[in-house]
This record gives C-alpha cells, sequence and structure tokens, in this order.
C-alpha cells in the first residue's frame, strides 16, 4: 500500500528538481549592486532608475533591437530545464578516464543543464548553426515544455508529433523565428565562457547582418573583436545568377575584450625559408627590406656610399626610412646590406631572431591556409569511405581558431557539433602541440535518411572514434609530459528521474490527494540508481567527469560523487534505500560540512533532526 503523503516535523532541503534559475540569479547579482531596489525577490524599478540617475535612459526614441517573438524567447531562456543526462558508457571510448564529452540532445536543454557546473569555464566557443536560408530547419522552441518538444522531435515520446521542421522563407516570421532560436542559446553561451574566453561563429549574408546586432544585444558591441572573411571555395561558380558566392563569415566576440589574450599565429616554414644568410653574418639567418618611403623628409634625404665607392640617393619625392646619424650607424653594425658585389641597391638587413616569433591574425583567411568545403569534404570521404555529411567545416578552420584563442588545458565547446570538425582538430592539435585541450560537443539527433547513421548525432560520434583510432595508430615521435586523451564520453539528453506535477484540471478532492499521492516517493516508476545519482549531480553543480564510486559499508548501499575539477574537489554521499539504519551517519562519519543526499521516504523525524545535526542533508 502506497504510503500516504504527510509534512515533516523538520523540513528538509531537497535536491535540484532543474536547472539553475537564471531570473533568481540576476536578480542576486542585482541586489548585490543595489540592495534598496530588491524588495521581497521583486525589482523596485523606480528606486533602480533613482539610482542609476541620468545613467538610465527611458526616452521612447532610444536605440533597441528587436524582433517578433522576442519576448517568448526570453521566457524560453528563463524556464528552468526539467531534463538530465543520460550516460552512455558503450557509444563511448574511455568512459571512466576522459575528459572530453559527446553531449546529444537539444542544445538549449543541455546548455540549461550545464550552466551550474560550467559558467565560466570555457575558453573557446565555436559554433556553426543553421543559416537559414530556407532548407535549415530550426529548432521548434516551445515555451511551455521544451523537453517534450524534444522528445517528440527526436520520436521518443510520439513518433507522430515529429516537429523537425525546415524554415521556408514564404513563413510570416522567417528571420524572427531564426533569432528567436539564436538569442538564448547564446545568452547562455556567454555565461559559460571565461572572462578571457572567445566565440567564432560562422554565418552567411543571408543572417549575417541579423547575427551581429543580435550578438552585440548578447556580448556588447564594445567586446567585438572582427568579421573573418573566410574563402569557402577556390574557385567561381560559372551556373551563378549574379555573383558566385566565394566567401562566409565568422564573427568573433570576446566576454571582456579588455581580458581577451589574443595569440599570434606560428611561422610556418614556407615563411622562414625567406631568411637566408649569403654574407656568414654571426647574428643568424637574415632577410633583406626596403630602405626607401614615397615621401620626402628632409632629414632623411642623402647620399649613402658603399664600400666600393657607389653612391645612392634618393629620387625626388622619396626619401630613407632613417635620419642619416642612424643610417651610418646601422651600416657600421653591418645591417644593411649592398649586395653581394658591393654594388647593390641598400637594403635593411631583418634577422629572424628578431622577428616577432608569430603572426598577428588577419581578417581574410584564404582557402590555402585554412582549408575549403572540398577539402572539408575529402576529410568526410577519408573517414568514412563516402560523403557521410552535406556541409562540414575544415579541420584547418577550426584549427586556426584554436591557435589564437586556447592554451594548452582549455575547455573547448560547440554546441551545432555536426560531424564533429571541433572534436577532430582538438584531438589533433593536442597531438601536435602535446596539448590537453578538452571538448564539450552537442548535437541534436537530427534524422539524416542514412540507413548506417540514422542521425547526424550518430555521424559525430563515429567521426571521432574513427579519428581517435588513426591517432591511436599513428603514434610518432610523441613527447608528452602528461598521458594524452583519446577518448570521450557520451551522455543524452532525456526524461528527469523525478516526477513532475501535472495538476489537475478537476476541482476533485479525491483527484488532488491521487496526484499528491505521487510525490510521497519523487522518483519515477523504474529508476535507475546510476541514473539518479547522475542527475542529482547536474542539478547539484557537479560536471559531467565527476566520479561515482560506491562506499564500503555495510549497513546500506552507499555512494560517494566526486567532482575532480572543482579545487578543492567536491564531493557528497547518497543512499538511495527505502530505509536508513540509524547508525548510518556515524558509520560514514559524517562531519557538519558533509553533503549526504538521501530519499525522504527513508526517514522519520527523529532521523531527519539528528542527520540535519550531524551534517549537511539534502532529500528526494
Amino acid at each position: 500500500m502506497r504510503k500516504t503523503f504527510q509534512y515533516r516535523l523538520y523540513p528538509t532541503k531537497t535536491v535540484a528538481r532543474e536547472s539553475a534559475n537564471l531570473v533568481a540569479e540576476r536578480i542576486g547579482q542585482l541586489q548585490a549592486l543595489f540592495p534598496d531596489a530588491v524588495r521581497e525577490g521583486k525589482i523596485d524599478f523606480e528606486r533602480l532608475r533613482a539610482a542609476l540617475g541620468d545613467a538610465a535612459d527611458t526616452g521612447p526614441e532610444r536605440f533597441s533591437f528587436s524582433w517578433a517573438g522576442r519576448s517568448d524567447a526570453v521566457a524560453l531562456l528563463q524556464t528552468p530545464s526539467r531534463a538530465t543526462l543520460v550516460p552512455c558508457p558503450d557509444e563511448s571510448v574511455d568512459f571512466d578516464t576522459t575528459k572530453n564529452l559527446f553531449v546529444e540532445g537539444d542544445n538549449l536543454e543541455v546548455l540549461k543543464l550545464l550552466y551550474k557546473a560550467y559558467a565560466g569555464k570555457v575558453k573557446l566557443i565555436y559554433i556553426d548553426p543553421p543559416y537559414n536560408t530556407g532548407q535549415d530547419f530550426i529548432y521548434p522552441d516551445n515555451f511551455a515544455d521544451p523537453l517534450a518538444v524534444y522528445l517528440q522531435m527526436t520520436g521518443q515520446q510520439d513518433a507522430a508529433g515529429n516537429l523537425l521542421t525546415s524554415n521556408p522563407e514564404t513563413s510570416g516570421r522567417y528571420h524572427s523565428a531564426w533569432l528567436s532560436m539564436m538569442f538564448p542559446r547564446l545568452f547562455l553561451a556567454r555565461q559559460l565562457l571565461r572572462d578571457d574566453g572567445v566565440i567564432f561563429v560562422s554565418i552567411d549574408d543571408n543572417e549575417g547582418h541579423h547575427l551581429r546586432m543580435l550578438m552585440n544585444e548578447v556580448f556588447g558591441e564594445e567586446n567585438f573583436v572582427a568579421t573573418v572573411i573566410w574563402q569557402k571555395v577556390f574557385a567561381p561558380k560559372p551556373a551563378a545568377k549574379t555573383f558566385s558566392t566565394s566567401h562566409d563569415y565568422v564573427l568573433v566576440y570576446a566576454k571582456d575584450l579588455a581580458s581577451w589574450d589574443r595569440k599570434l599565429l606560428p611561422r610556418t616554414s614556407e615563411q622562414n625559408d625567406r631568411y637566408d644568410n649569403p654574407d656568414d653574418d654571426a647574428r643568424g639567418v637574415w632577410a633583406s627590406d626596403n630602405l626607401l618611403r614615397n615621401e620626402h623628409r628632409d632629414n632623411s634625404v642623402y647620399t649613402i656610399t658603399s664600400r666600393t665607392g657607389k653612391e645612392w640617393t634618393p629620387k625626388k619625392g622619396t626619401s630613407w626610412r632613417h635620419p642619416e646619424e642612424e643610417m651610418l650607424r646601422l651600416i657600421a653594425s653591418n645591417e644593411i646590406w649592398f649586395g653581394k658585389d658591393g654594388n647593390g641597391m641598400p637594403r635593411r638587413k631583418k634577422f629572424l631572431t628578431d622577428v616577432q616569433q608569430g603572426l598577428v591574425p588577419e581578417t581574410f583567411w584564404p582557402y590555402q591556409e585554412v582549408g575549403h568545403t572540398q577539402d572539408a569534404k575529402r576529410t568526410i570521404i577519408d573517414l568514412f569511405g563516402y560523403d557521410a555529411f552535406p556541409t562540414p567545416k575544415p579541420v584547418a578552420l577550426v584549427r586556426r581558431m584554436l591557435q589564437i584563442s586556447t592554451n594548452g588545458h582549455d575547455l573547448v565547446l560547440d554546441f551545432f557539433a555536426g560531424s564533429g570538425t571541433v572534436a577532430q582538430a582538438v584531438l589533433e592539435l593536442n597531438r601536435e602541440d602535446n596539448g590537453n585541450r578538452r571538448f564539450i560537443l552537442v548535437q541534436l539527433p537530427e534524422p539524416t535518411e542514412a540507413k548506417d547513421y540514422p542521425t547526424i548525432a550518430e555521424i559525430g560520434k563515429e567521426r571521432i572514434r574513427r579519428v581517435i583510432k588513426r591517432l591511436h595508430n599513428d603514434t610518432g615521435d610523441m613527447n608528452r609530459t602528461e598521458p594524452e586523451d583519446l577518448g570521450f564520453k557520451v551522455f543524452k539528453l532525456g526524461e528527469s528521474n523525478f516526477e513532475s506535477w501535472r495538476g489537475t484540471a478537476e476541482r476533485n478532492a479525491k483527484k488532488y490527494q491521487e496526484e499528491m499521492s505521487l510525490f510521497v516517493d519523487p522518483l519515477r516508476a523504474g529508476w535507475d540508481a546510476a541514473a539518479a545519482l547522475w542527475e542529482v549531480a547536474i542539478k547539484e553543480g557537479y560536471g559531467l567527469n565527476s566520479v561515482i564510486e560506491p562506499v564500503d559499508c555495510d549497513l546500506n548501499t552507499v555512494y560517494r560523487v566526486v567532482n575532480p575539477e572543482r579545487d578543492p574537489p567536491q564531493s557528497f554521499r547518497a543512499c538511495l534505500d527505502d530505509t536508513l539504519n540509524p547508525e548510518l551517519a556515524k558509520a560514514l562519519e559524517l562531519c557538519p560540512d558533509d553533503l549526504f543526499v538521501c530519499r525522504d521516504r527513508a526517514l522519520d523525524d527523529t532521523l531527519a533532526a539528528n542527520l540535519a545535526l550531524q551534517c549537511r542533508l539534502k532529500t528526494i
């Protein structure tokens, strides 16, 4: 017989049932800055305006960016996720040891679930979202229940209700639908970035101007870094009706431009080969540089005499780059080259040792340096044996972003992961420079109509496996100081292990009692211990590299959950048994700082009171 619902004499805290409440968090931040403007959890806008003084813009014609459906997009962002992430060791590589992650599911729900653990932890985000060409689908977000929509889209709930649809140009809110899809995802992306983090977003002309406005809104136009032009094709298209489009864009924004540390690109061997040492200069190889400027300066017009007696004077309208006194010093120190016979046009010697050991990134990325679309397709064909994914990006393109923005241990995120180009770029660059960058990839299981890989997520996972296999087979001359991480964990978005309040339309005491009886034990029928513990960990802010291990205890079945990526590591112990042995707390040596999680139904008032005195108690 089901236990009846009861109120506990000694109330206990419950574990989180949903992702972070972004509204409550932002109100808390506002309260810390303007305590007089927050009363009982509500914002007093009059007091806030008064506190801001002239900085508050209340005029009717102030500059703003909006679109149809913006308020719904904001509401969707503010709706916490009730979903969970389910571990899939069988689809992973080295699940127990790797720190790389692949999460299969709707990226908005996943980003909400990652928020507590990864806010302020990501160094680089790269995304290649749908370009909204009329053929790309738009995630049909639903304010009422985003998880239900996702489950319908993936056939997990109602195959007849599949909502994976394109966004045709005939749609009345064609651009607005795309902006509403992008806004909450970009907002959460910014929250996940470190203060010195950066985001790169691929786009074309169709939505590029709207994306720039949206990113100004989310990141602040003061944090705009650059619009990169990527030359995506190597030849014009003769069949083009107007212009043959040769490029896409990559918008680059820092979370805080003042904190972002842009790195130099490595010099290539071709660039270094331009340096030579024809006169056996002890200072090493050098390249010659022009000594003339195309303008007249009185203090820089004079005659230079070589060791052979040949004289050189600037032509009218030009002058030397250095005043005469400085030029004489350069000649004396053998920094001016007159050719092997001493009669050549004087040029300045630039030594490789004095050259900046790296290149400043430019805003034009030619295909010779970062690859083109055909390179990307050839990579897929090389891995799979056929063209398994229609629109991949070149590995070299992502590699350049990594070189500009990351160090050896940084975390990289791609929540429109597609075929998994980012994972391949991270793994290969780690192999090259002995780095330990980690990746988190998120991809919706969008149908492909292919038998081998029925969803894009399946393509992405298989690509990573094949790249890992190649790297295992090609160890080369490795000189690593830390173990190489050639693995990845797979998690999938799923329904919560907790019952959710459905309510009842009928004003009927019996119906209410039946609904309330479900919450005597909020765990769903058929719940799994490992899945339930992962959900508790995720919603309490533990990362997906946490470790769940059994505790040696004869009294009850107890687990310890450890998040090793926190400093110091955070942990809690949990018991999901129906009843608790009264001596359990003593056996576990629980202290006031220890967090202990158990089921509420396993407690009576006395045991709850005793546990609450001995440790930090939370119940399910």
